[in-house]
């Protein structure tokens, strides 16, 4: 009986460790964003709902229509662009604004896939409500 129960625990450690392994890999896979990632979209967009910059703000951003934050002068190609924001669009995005949506007004680049993902995650953080209290 002894022998079974030795097993039976090595076999559920296994697991266990098999697990965490898996859910070290989950949380490296999707890098968390911070205000850190941010800081070189800051100088012209804001995370507070309703203060526009140079660009929109970005408070609330993902599941938005692009061109569709009040009191911003967008493009005319990117009012007409008709892009819903989640990972895959800012993704492509920001490694190549006018790529996505020629004529757009944008002209800063993320080239660097994992700066995007962080910037991406920071900004999926954000909802309209607290990114005004952020």
């Amino acid at each position: 009986m002894e022998v079974g129960k030795i097993g039976h625990t090595a076999i559920g450690a296994t697991a266990f460790l098999a697990g965490m392994s898996m859910a070290w890999l989950a949380s490296a896979a999707a890098p968390a964003g911070s205000p850190a990632d941010f800081s070189r979209c800051a100088g012209c967009h804001s995370i507070e709902a309703g203060q526009n910059k140079i660009g929109p703000s970005l408070a609330g951003v993902f599941g938005r229509t692009s061109g569709s934050v009040p009191g911003y002068n967008y493009s005319t190609p990117l009012k007409n662009a008709h892009l819903t924001w989640d990972e895959q669009t800012l993704d492509k995005f920001l490694q190549s604004p006018s790529g996505l949506v020629h004529g757009t007004k944008m002209f800063a680049t993320v080239p660097d896939a994992d700066t995007r993902q962080r910037i991406i995650a920071y900004l999926k953080s954000l909802s309209p409500q607290s990114a005004a209290s952020k």
